[in-house]
């Protein structure tokens, strides 16, 4: 693995960590919900 391939991976990883909370085949409504309450903490 070369470094900007790693760098790369791990880029990918943040910006979907945000969302690991929330459940396969929810819906937008259920994805804002808890983008929201996050965003308050």
């Amino acid at each position: 693995m070369t470094a900007s391939s790693k760098q790369q991976d791990e880029d990918e990883e943040e910006i979907r960590e945000h969302l690991q909370d929330v459940d396969d085949g929810c819906g937008c409504a259920e994805v804002w919900e808890h983008m929201s309450e996050q965003r308050d903490e």
